[in-house]
């Protein structure tokens, strides 16, 4: 006869030295690490395999920008040794763009089973502070990676209902005549740009009174000329308060100046932000504190109120932006802490930023607005210089740089540029700021020439 015992559970908890959450690039780097020195590890997603950045961010995003950037280089080139300006075959490129993200969760996959971590496709929830349930499962874990990344804000409107994402623009199988983007920052003037240099007519709504928060004032006016000129259609000042669904098309209602408008296009994209991934986690049963802008975590990646609970990437709270080389940095810095205890903090380093517009915008270090109770310290070098043989050998019409520089200990705190190379050039004031190379160290080096690092030394 069966003798049923009501204290025991029939299906067994498994346990598991580590439990990482989330598998992009900085969850995998530690689900790696841990599983290279024999702890047993599992890993979950709730989406596919590889995360934001390889599928449906960074990577595929600038795959589109590519094509763009050949279609804008010939097109400054046009009468001056190329006679036809090539056409963007939206189809083909979707294509070519597959070639990239179409393998990347069945690798991520198999490389995980092939490191002997145990694999789950569902978003945990926690149940306590280190139990979890996933795909109808109780887990234990001695520790929990939190890694998830961020996701698209909701937009509290009538009619969100109606909104796509980013992840549906990389995605479109054609494109309509018109489109409108919610929102002025990365992702909304980067998308703007794809799809006008494609053909699009372009409207972004923008609340604020001017676009990507946080770059240079007079650099972004230069770059809200430019989109205009490219034909986008900027309402900065103006709130969305309503999206309503017509038979064929969408009727976008804004207020700007006290006065209600609306616009009518065929496809509406919520670019207004992103907020940390965190809503499905029960981080408050697990006894994890978090704010808006995430997982809260101390100098070692790992959460006060939870020590068994660490994070990084865009779902923790860090000193630093959310950017994937940021969250492969601390994973870096997360790794070595869970493995060896808490022995290694987070480097104080300046970090850079881009934005893959056409031309570029960049920016490392201080900013205007750092330093606007203390400008006596320091010089501020402004320039256009579209005739500087880097951007005039292509025939480009947009070169601007800010540099900013510590007149006493005379090196270089800040940059900002606008430039088709931008992404390159701030590089190179990043490994200077960082290393606090002197002025005339930095005059004293020999670049190739002619280069566009090299444009450096005239900027100081």
């Amino acid at each position: 006869m069966f003798n049923f015992n009501p204290q025991v559970n029939i299906m067994a908890i498994k346990e598991f030295d580590i439990f990482v959450i989330g598998t992009g690039s900085s969850g995998k780097t530690i689900a790696f690490d841990c599983a290279s020195q024999g702890m047993k590890v599992a890993i979950a997603d709730n989406r596919e395999y590889g995360g934001t950045c390889a599928n449906r961010g960074c990577d595929p995003k600038k795959i589109l920008v590519g094509i763009t950037e050949v279609y804008q280089a010939a097109k400054n080139l046009e009468n001056k040794g190329l006679t036809n300006t090539p056409k963007i075959d939206w189809e083909h490129l979707q294509k070519f763009k597959q070639e990239f993200t179409s393998p990347v969760p069945i690798v991520n996959e198999r490389q995980l089973i092939k490191a002997g971590i145990s694999l789950y496709h569902q978003s945990p929830k926690f149940l306590g502070p280190n139990t979890l349930s996933v795909e109808g499962k109780t887990v234990k874990a001695k520790k929990v990676v939190i890694a998830t990344g961020r996701m698209p804000i909701e937009l509290k409107i009538p009619g969100r209902e109606y909104l796509k994402v980013s992840d549906d623009f990389l995605n479109l199988e054609a494109l309509p005549k018109n489109i409108t983007f919610i929102g002025g920052g990365y992702i909304g003037m980067e998308l703007a740009h794809i799809a006008a240099r494609c053909g699009v007519k372009v409207t972004v709504i923008q609340s604020r009174d001017t676009i990507l928060k946080g770059f240079d004032k007079d650099l972004t006016k230069e770059l809200i000329k430019i989109s205009e000129g490219l034909g986008i259609q900027i309402l900065l000042g103006s709130r969305v308060n309503k999206v309503e669904k017509l038979q064929k098309n969408y009727r976008v209602h804004y207020e700007k100046d006290e006065k209600t408008k609306s616009i009518t296009t065929e496809l509406v994209f919520n670019c207004a932000g992103r907020i940390p991934s965190i809503a499905d986690l029960d981080l408050e049963i697990g006894n994890i504190d978090f704010g808006k802008k995430g997982i809260i975590v101390n100098e070692f990646l790992q959460s006060p109120s939870n020590p068994n609970v660490y994070a990084c990437g865009d779902v923790a709270a860090t000193i630093f932006p959310p950017l994937t080389p940021t969250a492969n940095l601390e994973a870096k810095v997360l790794s070595e802490n869970i493995r060896k205890g808490n022995l290694t903090k987070l480097p104080k380093v300046v970090t850079p930023s881009v934005v893959h517009c056409i031309p570029q915008l960049a920016m490392v270090g201080l900013s205007i607005s750092d330093i606007e109770s203390q400008k006596d310290i320091y010089q501020v070098n402004y320039k256009k210089v579209p005739k500087w043989f880097s951007a005039k050998h292509k025939n480009e019409a947009e070169y601007s740089y800010k540099v900013i520089i510590d007149k006493k200990n005379k090196t270089i705190v800040g940059a900002h540029i606008l430039a088709t190379n931008a992404g390159e050039l701030i590089n190179l004031f990043t490994l200077a700021i960082n290393n606090k190379v002197s002025i005339e160290d930095f005059k004293n080096m020999i670049f190739a020439y002619p280069t566009w690092g090299n444009d450096i030394q005239a900027m100081l």
